[in-house]
């Protein structure tokens, strides 16, 4: 055979040999550089799962129930609409497919503005003016600031909410999520109207939440976690 065919064999033999002895000699000899797969492998698919977290563990419902639902709420008037639609869902809920209301399991979050909503009776009487301003709300009856929870009183079915109470959607287990950033703001425009010490109104805002309320250290991450535990959201203004 002449040497220039001797020659193109050896080059043939070479590229064809070439990838193969390039594995073999990474595998045997350790080399440095490997396939870039096999330094950063792909993340399959829907393999992602949220971490828990045991503060958000009250989201999980007492027993066990068909659905989940979170109204977000940042409005006085978001607020009295998603009472209103809380009772729509339970109702439809009961007449349409049957369901009890201990079947579903529904939050509504009070932040921004409408945080305010979650406080009792007592505190509107005792800061109408500072409750007034933070939820750019007055009392359509008086058009002066609210001393009640108008959302917990009869008599205002013209508001958002027409009719329907807080207390009456709680009797068919709604719970509340209400802002501890807000309620910290609004302990701080309290403080500095009266004077008073913005920690020890915090304290008493605190104490003084409607039934079935959780303080969450926000309403935008309860919005994040309620998702993260199964539940739909309705962003209701």
């Amino acid at each position: 055979m002449s040497e220039t065919r001797i020659e193109l064999a050896r080059r043939l033999f070479l590229s064809r040999f070439g990838l193969g002895a390039t594995a073999f000699g990474a595998t045997v000899f350790g080399a440095a550089v490997r396939p870039a797969e096999a330094q950063s492998p792909a993340t399959p698919a829907g393999s992602w799962q949220p971490a828990r977290h045991a503060e958000d563990d009250w989201f999980e419902p007492a027993t066990a129930v068909r659905h989940r639902f979170f109204f977000d709420t940042s409005t006085a008037d978001g607020f009295g609409r998603a009472l209103l639609f809380a009772n729509n869902y339970f109702t439809a809920n009961r007449s349409s497919y049957g369901l009890a209301d201990a079947d579903l399991a529904l939050v509504i979050c009070a932040r921004h503005e409408s945080t305010q909503f979650a406080f009792t009776d007592d505190m509107w009487a005792k800061y109408p003016q500072p409750f007034a301003d933070r939820s750019r709300f007055t009392d359509p009856k008086t058009t002066k600031p609210a001393i009640v929870n108008v959302y917990r009183a009869t008599g205002y079915g013209l508001l958002p909410s027409m009719g329907t109470t807080i207390d009456a959607v709680i009797r068919r287990g709604v719970r509340f999520a209400v802002c501890q950033m807000a309620t910290r703001a609004t302990a701080g425009v309290i403080a500095r109207s009266t004077g008073g010490n913005a920690d020890d109104i915090y304290k008493e805002l605190a104490e003084h939440l409607i039934p079935n309320a959780h303080l969450v250290p926000a309403g935008i991450v309860a919005v994040n976690r309620a998702q993260e535990r199964g539940y739909s959201l309705a962003t209701v203004s």
